[in-house]
């Protein structure tokens, strides 16, 4: 022990910093697909990831911070019933957490499995990924990402996303060493570039801001049938919850499944997104970008994360920072965001194909085939002011169908499956960091 860095030694702070640094292009463009403030968004996630390693007991080496699971549900919240009102479901959505986190410690962590195995949560991911492409391509061409408002002239608009969207590409594949996690931030600064050279930045969003200010925080108020619709929702970022955790302990050698606990994390992550929603942040979620930071630098000491989180806090009250943030034209955000949300989508069917799902049988078939065109063709189930449909309606029938339909496969109690797909991840993300370097 005495050769580990005090929590004040400049290694410390500086590999804090850049953990922040690896989290920071996914955090901010999340709130800034969805109107949200991108300094309240620093702010829940720098708060959010002290919440966790409290509950947690400084035990595991990750970073908390926007989740892009949300993005269709806020935008289509925040439409229907407004800002505060999709506060409050999300509010909600995170006791859902609690409640989660509660059955795991009763049933033990092979409970999700039970409810969620890989025929479920791969068609569900996918669906996450999928269904938001129109919303980067329209952006890409100039639009807004409904479509529905041409923003910037089209061919401005392609160059600037196309800039961006090569350069983050180029990053992702052909980086060495600590570069090539920061994809998402290269290609930010390389299109942001681009859209100044072509006069497509707005810097009066910055120049009216104060150089300090608290960050504009939104109190919650509560609405049943933003909450139906919302609820839901808790399902997916609870698949991804568990693939991060599994993640995090293959890559230190330590099980946090077994200790401090899959209930803790999970608790932990809830109150977390609690926490952000009574303040008018988005959801938080335990961030991949990170746990491949901790892979490469080999610092396994939670307290940078700790470190991550002040600098968090501290860059939400430069006001002109986050007028700077909301200044990046759509175009710079869309390009980056075809390879974003076609990742995700890449590994829904990742998890069907490393699971070893056989499609070939009708039941396995039928959960996938249903779950997937739901998500994408947008079916809507409403009546009587109530509302279900994108990923809360998917992550219903998933479930569902799984449950119901019969043939159903015995069923393991563990989470031997989950691991087993993260481990080949992880070996392959190693294999190629080794080939780089």
């Amino acid at each position: 022990m005495s050769a580990t860095p005090g929590f004040f030694a400049p290694r410390t702070v500086l590999v804090g910093a850049q953990m922040l640094f690896v989290a920071f292009g996914a955090l901010v463009l999340m709130p800034l697909l969805t109107g949200l403030d991108p300094s309240v968004a620093l702010f829940t996630a720098g708060v959010g990831t002290l919440l966790f390693q409290c509950i947690t007991g400084f035990s595991i080496p990750v970073f908390l911070a926007s989740s892009f699971v949300f993005i269709a549900p806020i935008s289509h919240g925040v439409q229907a019933w407004g800002l505060p009102a999709t506060m409050g479901a999300l509010m909600v959505t995170a006791v859902v957490y609690v409640v989660l986190a509660a059955l795991v410690r009763w049933r033990g962590p092979g409970f999700l499995h039970v409810l969620m195995p890989p025929v479920v949560t791969g068609p569900i991911i996918m669906v996450i990924g999928l269904s938001l492409a129109p919303t980067a391509v329209n952006m890409a061409m100039g639009m807004d990402g409904t479509g529905q408002e041409t923003l910037f002239p089209y061919g401005r608009a392609l160059t600037v996303s196309m800039v961006s969207l090569v350069t983050t590409l180029l990053v992702a594949t052909l980086a060495k060493g600590f570069f090539r996690l920061l994809p998402i931030m290269v290609g930010v600064l390389c299109g942001y570039f681009s859209a100044l050279m072509l006069g497509m930045v707005d810097f009066a969003v910055v120049t009216e801001r104060a150089w300090l200010a608290p960050p504009q925080f939104v109190l919650p108020t509560f609405e049943w049938q933003a909450i139906v619709f919302m609820v839901p929702v808790a399902l997916a970022p609870a698949i991804e919850h568990v693939g991060d955790v599994l993640a995090i302990s293959n890559v230190t050698g330590r099980d946090y499944v077994r200790k401090p606990g899959l209930h803790r994390t999970l608790l932990g992550d809830g109150v977390a997104s609690m926490g952000a929603a009574m303040v008018g942040g988005p959801p938080n979620t335990t961030y991949s970008e990170v746990t491949g930071a901790v892979m490469l630098t080999r610092v396994f000491d939670p307290r940078v994360m700790v470190w991550a989180a002040v600098f968090a806090i501290v860059l939400s009250f430069l006001s002109r920072f986050g007028g700077l943030l909301q200044s990046i034209p759509a175009p710079v955000m869309g390009g980056i965001l075809i390879l974003m949300f076609g990742s995700i989508a890449s590994v829904g069917m990742n998890t069907l194909i490393k699971a070893r799902v056989d499609l070939a049988r009708q039941r396995n078939l039928v959960i996938v085939a249903t779950t997937l065109v739901f998500g994408i063709g947008g079916m809507v189930i409403s009546g009587g002011g109530f509302t279900l449909q994108g990923i809360s309606l998917c992550g219903v029938l998933a479930v569902v169908l799984n449950l119901l339909l019969p043939g159903r496969d015995p069923v393991a109690t563990d989470l031997r499956q989950e691991q087993a797909v993260v481990d080949d991840l992880i070996e392959h993300t190693r294999s190629k960091a080794r080939s780089k370097d």
